[in-house]
């Protein structure tokens, strides 16, 4: 079973290779988090089947586990369908937890942040799982463009990235087959503490907005790619509409309605005029 959180496509690419490596289920993680969203349950108990392994595949927001994801798991129920002898439950080892996040450069503490929040669910302790197996980093072409000096990457680097990862990605993809225990393979970057307990309290808090987001009319086609992108179902429009942001705090500040926008209409704040777009293809 694979859970996954994806925005600009980095990571759903990721998630899918692991997939069809692992022959395991894929199941993205917005759906049920969103309030408009009434076919998806979070209360009902995910269902681990015997033997089968448990991933955590997301991009890094801000050198943390994104705020989405983290909330996803404190309120997850999962649950593992072990056979019983008689009234007694019969023991097996604790399932096989791994974690694959991308991220445009260095993940910080993000691992550290993962566990912290996996020891907050009782029904992953239940299941013997208090912190991730395995965990890697996969460096992908960078998406984050909400500060001055943040663009994403020139063509010849992300081509350069995304056939680095894909080699990368291939050896994780056998190691977690193989069930591969104690694996840290991670780009921490410099000073990780710092970047993730500062810098990321800096995002969370002040950069992650939807208030910033306009659409330059002049540019907007009223196509509703927006709209539909959109993970959390923080835009309100569609084919024939301007799009508006909802601000209903549910916002990651992902820049997928900016990366989709084929009309470059969609700015956030001053920050993005004259910037790059990039989705994964």
């Amino acid at each position: 079973m694979i859970f996954y959180f994806s925005g600009t496509g980095n990571t759903k690419w990721a998630a899918a290779r692991l997939a069809a490596a692992t022959h395991e289920d894929l199941i993205s993680i917005a759906p049920y988090m969103r309030a408009d969203d009434s076919s998806h349950n979070i209360a009902e108990p995910f269902i681990l089947k015997e033997n089968e392994r448990l991933g955590f595949v997301f991009p890094v927001h801000g050198w943390r586990v994104p705020r989405l994801v983290r909330e996803f798991i404190r309120k997850m129920k999962i649950t593992s369908d072990a056979t019983t002898e008689g009234n007694k439950k019969m023991v097996r080892k604790h399932p096989f937890a791994y974690c694959v996040c991308t991220a445009g450069d260095s993940i910080g503490l993000t691992i550290e942040n993962l566990n912290d929040t996996i020891a907050l669910n009782a029904s992953l302790q239940a299941l013997g799982i208090t912190e991730v197996s395995a965990s890697y980093s996969l460096i992908m072409p960078e998406s984050y463009v909400g500060l001055p000096f943040m663009d994403v990457d020139p063509k010849e680097r992300e081509v350069r990235k995304k056939s680095k990862s894909a080699q990368e990605l291939a050896v994780i993809c056998e190691e977690i087959f193989d069930r591969k225990e104690g694996v840290n393979r991670l780009v921490k970057g410099p000073i990780p503490w710092f970047f993730t307990k500062v810098v990321g309290g800096f995002f969370e808090n002040v950069l992650i907005t939807d208030k910033r987001f306009h659409v330059e009319k002049d540019k907007c086609v009223k196509c509703g790619i927006c709209a539909n992108v959109c993970p959390v179902g923080d835009i309100k429009g569609g084919h024939g509409e301007y799009p508006e942001w909802l601000h209903h705090k549910d916002c990651l500040t992902c820049f997928t309605c900016y990366h989709h926008c084929p009309h470059h209409a969609i700015e956030f704040g001053n920050q993005t005029q004259k910037k790059g777009q990039y989705f994964y293809k």
